[in-house]
């Protein structure tokens, strides 16, 4: 097949990984602009490469004029999270959405695979409107931990130099380290609630000092500047006493002087 030919082919799962990629990042941003915290930790995406395609095309005996049909990972993204609870929350939101549907899931988290890979796989139809009209695109949905992630990128890794025949003693070693991520994800679960409570209080904090800080610059352009000045030093002294209260009163306060000199509406 020409080089433009496959350009054309997966410009419009490139689209998808896009669009997807910024909805998802959203939902992160959402959560977190809100003080919550966010079931989704990180997300990323990608496009089979060409040799990948024709490699699969070869193991899975795929004609070239059914690609489209038969690959369902061309589009490929993959949601991070910090715990295993996570992973059905954001299966949760994905069901629910009105712009993409599932077409079919495979819940390597409850039953690991023998090599001990673990993760939930999600395959979705996606439209994407180009130039050509609406297509309709498969993409692959990886949901998984962050110990989860890391055990896949080595074992896959391995897969890659060894041609998907790694010698028996580094399987076991790699089924150990597996065991031990599930070890590693039930002990950050135990203590989920105290970290999602310190981290949600550094989101809630973050969140008051970003808007004091916008007002304080806003103040800037219009209000007296050594009055402005005062206000900025008694900021930076309630800061240092890192009490989340004072913090919130003093934005209340802050609020109403920037009201008083209309400056909230200022960009």
């Amino acid at each position: 097949m020409e080089i433009q030919l496959w350009r054309e082919i997966l410009s419009p799962y490139q689209q998808a990984v896009d669009e997807l990629l910024i909805k998802f990042n959203h939902i992160i941003q959402e959560y977190r602009n809100e003080g919550l915290y966010s079931p989704i930790e990180t997300v990323t995406g990608r496009v089979k490469k060409i040799s990948s395609i024709l490699d699969k095309m070869q193991k899975k005996h795929i004609p070239m004029n059914q690609i489209v049909e038969e690959m369902d990972d061309i589009a490929g993204i993959r949601i991070m999270c910090q715990f295993v609870e996570d992973i059905d929350k954001v299966v949760e939101i994905i069901k629910n959405r009105k712009d993409m549907s599932v077409r079919e899931e495979k819940d390597y988290v409850t039953n690991a695979k023998p090599s001990g890979y673990r993760s939930y796989h999600m395959i979705l139809n996606y439209d994407v409107h180009t130039i050509n009209g609406m297509q309709t695109i498969q993409a692959e949905i990886q949901i998984r931990t962050l110990a989860m992630n890391f055990w896949a990128t080595i074992e896959h890794s391995l897969q890659y130099k060894y041609q998907h025949n790694i010698p028996e003693h580094v399987r076991e070693k790699l089924l150990n380290a597996a065991n031990a991520t599930v070890a590693l994800d039930k002990e950050m679960s135990s203590v989920r609630d105290e970290i999602m409570d310190a981290q949600n209080s550094f989101n809630i904090k973050a969140n008051i000092v970003s808007e004091i800080l916008v007002n304080i610059q806003n103040l800037y352009k219009v209000g007296n500047q050594r009055e402005v000045v005062k206000i900025q030093d008694e900021f930076y002294a309630i800061y240092k006493k890192d009490d989340i209260r004072l913090l919130e009163n003093f934005a209340k306060q802050l609020d109403i002087v920037a009201e008083g000199y209309k400056a909230q509406s200022l960009s």
